[in-house]
């Protein structure tokens, strides 16, 4: 497999298609409590604060805590699909969130504006600059007021490594399958996904590549780039059945706190 990657692929891969193929894992709203019952109890949320979900894709993460009461949530990414999809969820539900189509590194939100910022999904490390990720935390720490907290959730790095599998496959339905070729370089995995529809044929053919946090260098990025009282929480897996994935099942998460 060619390690050959155009840098921008994250603006246009996330759309229906990966609500599709990555659903096991984005649209169970059974994991989706899982990991909000998670952030809730690694942050401390009370409704009434103001909550960022950065990076936040369809809307699970904001849906899901405006159920339980977190009514102050806003919603960013860059996916204009994802985006749309959120806010028609929200309106069926009569929820009152923001959302805002936007890079995350130069969001053009109001700086101290947020009690906490939630980059959630392993949502960093898909731009192939290194220096990317550092200026999305510096991001979220511009809207965060004094004293309110950052959540990142990646995949587990070292956990990826001890359990690396360079093929996967698995079938969504009876139509759609999904095949994946991966190659590991460095901190660097690249990934050939192959979408196939048993009665249409080829639906896509993308490569794509992540950057791999262990739990040292996530907590090191956090407090490069000034966050206090950081701790970083191993071993984590929303999923109760044991599979691949791609990376979603074995992750963690590292808080840290704007002075």
């Amino acid at each position: 497999m060619s390690t050959k990657i155009d840098p921008d692929w994250w603006k246009t891969m996330f759309d229906e298609v990966y609500l599709i193929t990555d659903a096991r894992s984005v649209c169970d709203e059974e994991i989706t409590r899982r990991e909000v019952d998670l952030i809730s109890e690694l942050l401390p949320i009370r409704p009434g604060h103001r909550i960022l979900d950065l990076c936040g894709g369809h809307g699970r993460h904001s849906l899901e805590l405006c159920a339980r009461g977190f009514t102050w949530c806003t919603l960013l990414d860059y996916s204009r699909y994802l985006i749309d999809y959120a806010r028609a969820r929200a309106a069926v539900c009569n929820y009152h969130m923001d959302f805002i189509q936007a890079d995350a590194r130069c969001t053009g939100l109001p700086p101290e504006s947020f009690d906490h910022v939630l980059i959630m999904g392993n949502s960093l490390g898909y731009i192939p600059e290194p220096a990317a990720d550092r200026q999305i935390l510096d991001e979220a720490k511009r809207v965060l007021r004094s004293g309110g907290w950052l959540l990142i959730d990646v995949a587990d790095g070292a956990a990826v490594r001890d359990s690396f599998n360079p093929t996967a496959r698995h079938e969504i339905g009876t139509d759609i399958v999904v095949c994946r070729q991966r190659k590991m370089e460095g901190n660097t995995v690249y990934t050939r996904e192959m979408v196939l529809s048993k009665e249409k044929g080829l639906i896509r053919d993308r490569t794509y590549s992540i950057r791999l946090y262990e739990s040292q260098t996530v907590g090191a990025l956090l407090e490069q780039a000034g966050f206090k009282r950081v701790n970083v929480h191993t071993d984590f897996s929303p999923h109760q059945c044991k599979g691949d994935y791609g990376f979603m099942n074995r992750r963690m998460l590292a808080a840290g706190q704007k002075p």
